[in-house]
């Protein structure tokens, strides 16, 4: 009986110390990136609710957790198209404007980057510009180009 309760604890130790040693605590492994995205998920839920408050510090911490995850992976295109739309968010356009011009270098035809990157040329009145980057969209068959029509053509309102 008590070789057996051994046998149990020695195999429950060693177990738990291969999951601290791969880097594991309780199977969360989430990146930044990941975290980051949830984040974002909340604060567009807040902010629809018109909690900006709580939508504006969620975006504050995804945009730390993304700058982190851009310094671990850099030049991923969807890290910083994300960090280009945390900064919009909070009002940083011309951080906002960096992040999406270096998305657009990796991949110039990336769908959120252009919309976003339209979005805010309307938000700072830059409507050929943002003319630009819905032609872009053209043809896309999606979503985004009608969103970005809509806010162009004065339609709905970008919410920045």
């Amino acid at each position: 009986m008590m070789k057996r309760i051994l046998i149990t604890i020695f195999v429950t130790l060693f177990f738990s110390n291969l999951s601290i040693a791969a880097g594991g605590d309780s199977g969360s492994t989430k990146s930044n990136y990941d975290k980051a995205v949830k984040l974002i998920k909340s604060a567009k839920k807040y902010e629809a609710d018109g909690k900006s408050k709580k939508a504006g510090d969620r975006y504050k911490k995804a945009y730390k957790l993304l700058l982190k995850s851009n310094n671990e992976k850099p030049g991923k295109a969807d890290t910083l198209n994300y960090l280009g739309f945390t900064s919009r968010k909070l009002g940083d356009f011309d951080n906002a404007e960096i992040f999406y011009s270096k998305g657009l270098e990796i991949n110039p035809y990336h769908i959120r980057i252009n919309q976003y990157m339209g979005e805010l040329y309307v938000t700072t009145n830059r409507i050929s510009e943002a003319k630009e980057r819905l032609a872009i969209l053209d043809g896309c068959d999606c979503k985004e180009y009608t969103l970005l029509k809509d806010i162009i053509d004065g339609k709905t309102k970008s919410k920045y």
